[in-house]
């Protein structure tokens, strides 16, 4: 397992997998170990690349740092930086899931030139001030009426989405495309691959600083693609393409019946899209659901 020093001294640890032209994987939670990205449905494979997944300073096989404040999203930007050095690359492709969008979306913002290309798969952005919403959610969670989970866990949902309830593990399945077996064994492991702590701090005040962010990444002229999930409410597939609207050169692709993890959901489809636009082909627009 190939590991790296911060800046503050830090030791950081990054899974390694696959070969070809290293892709930069940052994983979401936020604050979870990247063990639960897996090889993202097979697109090292795919895309033919070397997927270099972070371990986050205080998850995974990184280490604690000795300042907790460092665990707060604008402060690991200089972890994202310190990776890339390590590997000598001048610029990085780079994907990020979920709470690791924002994070991208600051390295971005922050290092313009050094991003190659830039994959964001089910990102609510947070670090552009644009939060799912409850309404958002709660429409998502409407489409599978039909599912037999669905009476036990909409009750739940409701609740929590309004901010009488908490957060209860019956409506996990509004979470993912498809509640079967790998999905169960995605959630089981989810509170051990998690620094609660860690993720407490990541969107603590001053980590974001929209206007801010917004104009910086006008200057990131590299090609975006930010993909989202039909059946996911966080980001919504609207929410996604307001996101690319704040990128000059972004697409965006909706995988059919994909929730918040997209590449369990259907890895064909997932890795299909992702390698075609890493390839520069760009056929994850043809792909169906996809959309500019």
């Amino acid at each position: 397992m190939p590991t790296f020093t911060a800046p503050d001294g830090t030791r950081l640890a990054h899974h390694v997998t696959g070969e070809g032209t290293p892709l930069l994987v940052l994983p979401g939670g936020p604050m979870r170990a990247s063990r639960y990205l897996g090889d993202l449905g097979g697109l090292a494979g795919a895309a033919h690349r070397r997927l270099h997944l972070l371990d986050l300073r205080g998850t995974g096989d990184s280490a604690v740092p000795a300042n907790p404040a460092s665990y707060r999203c604008d402060r690991l930007v200089d972890d994202v930086e310190a990776l890339r050095l390590h590997l000598g690359l001048d610029r990085v492709d780079l994907l990020a899931h979920s709470a690791g969008g924002s994070l991208a979306m600051l390295y971005a913002a922050r290092y313009p030139e050094r991003v190659a290309r830039l994959v964001l798969v089910a990102v609510t952005p947070w670090a552009l001030g644009m939060p799912a919403t409850a309404e958002d959610r709660l429409a998502a969670a409407r489409l599978r009426a039909d599912e037999p989970w669905y009476p036990e866990a909409i009750g739940p949902f409701e609740a929590w989405l309004a901010g009488t309830g908490d957060f209860d593990d019956v409506f996990l399945p509004f979470f993912h495309g498809r509640w079967d077996d790998a999905a169960r064994e995605h959630v089981a492991r989810g509170e051990s691959e998690t620094n609660e702590g860690a993720a407490d701090v990541f969107g603590a005040p001053g980590a974001y600083d929209p206007p801010a962010t917004r104009a910086a990444l006008v200057r990131c002229t590299a090609p975006v693609l930010v993909l989202a999930g039909a059946r996911d409410g966080g980001p919504n597939p609207a929410l996604a393409r307001r996101t690319a609207e704040v990128f000059p050169h972004a697409e965006v692709s909706v995988q059919p019946d994909a929730g918040h993890y997209p590449w369990l959901d259907d890895p064909e489809d997932f890795t299909t899209r992702v390698a075609a636009f890493l390839a520069g082909s760009g056929d994850a627009l043809s792909a169906p659901g996809a959309a500019r």
